[in-house]
């Protein structure tokens, strides 16, 4: 059965190709058995069988265009991945889907590539001949199911082809299912059947007719002659002949088979030659009245003979008709049918976006006027503490004297498949994935963030929270009731809501927490509702409290008071005190740091003004930013100028509360920390270190400072 498609104005149709013998299978189990259910079908006729090969993910599609008449079938094109001479992978293919116009897929490879989107692509050609084959070279840490199911998402490589079987039926447009079309068909063919028998019976009777007369002359040929040579014009003759009558018997006697032909009905009860009848025996030849030829014609007569008796059989008995059709089809099918070239394979559902990417660590970036993206780890080397830092960031320069330079304002880093929440300073909440943030290099500006989610005019992000995604796509088990989102804005106040009240997250964000006037959100956390919490003034303050003294709220609400900040003083830092081997770490914005057990700071109520956690200093500078640490993680810090530098927390030194910390960084002229975050493992061996930056930088800033009285 051909692809069809369209049928006139206002009316579409979209018919795919099938398999021509299983077509037929199909038409003929229909015939013998009328009864036939759509499933029994689909055993002879197992669904479209494109041209051009490929494969079909699933029967869903196939069984509810065979009940329906409509659905929709995923097709995926036919690739291998294999290794060139040099040790490279590559992806090889070798099918594509039915109407793909496969240099418009070639042309649309390389934009994916030359746009980042695949950038583990280094290469595409075209080297088909009268076969397909695109070959797609990839580069040598790329994973090739990874590209590979990014072209399946990406680019028609995997298509759906949507069936529409509307058609013409008595003058009616009318959706068919398969078993809908197939007695259609029956019906068309029984009827070309029945008139063509009709017009082969019509164009027999008209040879016997013939065959009959000159029957009639030669059995009674004296009689004929005799006529003929009385007469004196044809038209006399023609008339004696015409009023010449046989006794029906007669007729039979000289093998004329009598049925409900004319020469019957002109004269009841007497056989009447007919003006035909009596045209061809004036044309009668000589020659055919030699004994020969007289059996010549009688043979002709009784093969004609039977052949009207086949042709009366047929349009008398209906199983001769459904029989016909089942031989020419099977006589089309031995000629024509071909093996299919279209298989199936398991249908996995949609493709998972979390598939489509490796889960590797990712830095995500947000400058101040809100440019984003997401850089692997792995473009940052580990150095010692008191480098000088990789570029880390282009930011945006000033384009007058009023505006500003650009910096980076949010770092934190998370893997490819978790969500991240992003809180603003208006208290609304967007999520997104890790994936569907822009991908850029180390010291690239990024996206506008705009481009990204659906903001709000005049609205900026304020936090962002990474949660850890459970199962592909299933938010009822990322989205717990059991953990909670704390939130703690620049006044000392926090609140704490269940995760499970963010699940139903739309795209235009919604509601996260009630900012009141004056007030900013400064940091977002994920808590189990029984986590000790340290919050960080600007000033080196830190209150110790359990979260179990906050009561869970909604999201609307605004929160209860964490810690008072004293006059001039707010909050910068939320940490979550967990981990007995944890240490809290403290970072100022002129480079300096240091890690403090937690056992120094005792758990207090809320709503106090704080103990001192870092003593600051014009040296130090105000605080800017503090995190729990362990040996085992490494930190990135990133400056207002786009410098970042990645150390191993194990590298800062552990000392009390009341002390100004190390070194951290060297900054330059002006430069200062702007945010710090701690980097997500990745098993990440370390690179060759700079010797120049080996020098003592705990002498260079690590005096302790001396004890001072504490304040609470």
């Amino acid at each position: 059965m051909n692809g069809g498609t369209g049928i006139a104005v206002g009316m579409a149709t979209n018919c795919a190709p099938h398999n021509l013998g299983e077509v037929v299978d199909g038409i003929c189990a229909t015939i013998d058995n009328p009864e036939i259910t759509t499933q029994e079908l689909l055993t002879h006729i197992q669904g479209p069988d494109f041209p051009t090969g490929c494969t079909i993910l699933g029967r869903r599609g196939v069984q509810d265009y065979a009940a329906t008449g409509r659905g929709s079938v995923k097709v995926r094109g036919r690739a291998e991945v294999i290794e060139n001479k040099k040790g490279r992978e590559q992806i090889v293919i070798t099918e594509i889907p039915f109407a793909v116009n496969r240099a418009k897929l070639v042309e649309r490879i390389a934009e994916l590539a030359n746009a980042k989107v695949l950038p583990e692509i280094s290469a595409v050609r075209d080297e088909s001949d009268e076969n397909t084959r695109v070959v797609v070279d990839l580069k040598r840490d790329a994973r090739a199911q990874v590209v590979l199911n990014n072209l399946y998402k990406h680019t028609a490589l995997q298509t759906s082809f949507s069936v529409n079987m509307l058609a013409i039926d008595n003058r009616r447009p009318r959706l068919l299912s398969i078993k809908d079309a197939i007695e259609c068909y029956i019906e068309h063919r029984r009827e070309v059947i029945l008139r063509r028998t009709r017009y082969l019976l019509g164009k027999a009777e008209e040879q016997a007719e013939k065959l009959e007369a000159y029957l009639l002359a030669l059995g009674n040929l004296d009689d004929f002659i005799k006529m003929i040579r009385d007469s004196k014009t044809r038209d006399e003759a023609r008339e004696k002949i015409k009023a010449y009558t046989f006794d029906p018997a007669d007729a039979e006697k000289l093998g004329i088979l009598l049925r409900n032909q004319e020469s019957l009905q002109i004269i009841d009860g007497r056989y009447v030659l007919t003006d035909r009848q009596v045209d061809h025996i004036l044309e009668l030849r000589l020659y055919q009245l030699v004994g020969l030829e007289r059996d010549k014609i009688k043979k002709q007569y009784d093969e004609l003979l039977e052949e009207i008796k086949d042709l009366l059989d047929i349009l008398a008995r209906e199983e001769r008709v459904l029989q016909i059709i089942k031989d020419e089809l099977n006589e089309i099918k031995d000629k024509h049918a071909t093996p299919r070239r279209t298989d199936f394979g398991e249908d996995e559902g949609e493709i998972a976006n979390v598939e489509l990417i490796a889960n590797d660590a990712n830095l995500i970036t947000i400058s101040h006027r809100g440019f984003i993206k997401r850089t692997s780890t792995a473009e940052y080397r580990i150095q010692n503490r008191g480098g000088k830092g990789l570029k880390g960031m282009e930011t945006r320069e000033a384009v007058d004297e009023e505006d500003e330079e650009d910096f980076v304002e949010h770092l934190f880093s998370a893997t490819a498949h978790d969500y991240l929440m992003f809180f603003t300073d208006t208290g609304r909440v967007y999520v997104e994935r890790v994936y569907q943030i822009p991908e850029g290099s180390r010291t690239s500006k990024g996206r506008s963030i705009k481009n990204l989610l659906n903001l709000q005019p005049e609205e900026k992000i304020a936090a962002v929270l990474r949660i850890e995604a459970v199962g592909a796509e299933d938010k009822d088990a990322t989205f717990v009731d059991d953990k909670f989102v704390l939130f703690a804005t620049r006044s000392g106040k926090v609140k704490k809501t269940a995760l499970s009240g963010f699940r139903n997250y739309m795209k235009n964000g919604i509601i996260a927490i009630r900012i009141e006037e004056g007030n900013e959100l400064i940091d977002v956390k994920l808590t189990n509702g029984d986590n000790d919490i340290c919050l960080v003034t600007n000033q080196g303050y830190c209150v110790r409290c359990n979260e179990s003294t906050i009561r869970p709220m909604g999201r609307p609400s605004a929160g209860v008071a964490g810690i008072k900040p004293r006059e001039g003083d707010f909050l910068v830092a939320l940490a979550l005190a967990g981990d007995t081997n944890a240490q809290l770490l403290v970072a100022s914005e002129k480079g300096l740091g240091k890690r403090t057990p937690f056992e120094e700071y005792p758990t207090k109520g809320r709503g106090g003004k704080g103990l001192i956690t870092m003593k600051v200093t014009e040296k130090t500078g105000a605080v800017v930013g503090a995190l729990a640490v362990t040996d085992e993680d490494e930190l990135m810090l990133m400056t207002d100028a786009g410098q970042s530098v990645r150390i191993r927390c194990a590298d800062v030194s552990v000392i009390g509360r009341n002390t100004q910390g190390v070194k951290l960084m060297n900054l330059k002229g002006e430069e200062k920390i702007q945010d710090i975050a701690r980097v997500v493992s990745d098993d990440l061996e370390d690179e060759e270190e700079d010797s120049e930056e080996k020098a003592d930088a705990s002498a260079e800033g690590g005096d302790e400072a001396g004890a001072s009285t504490e304040e609470e």
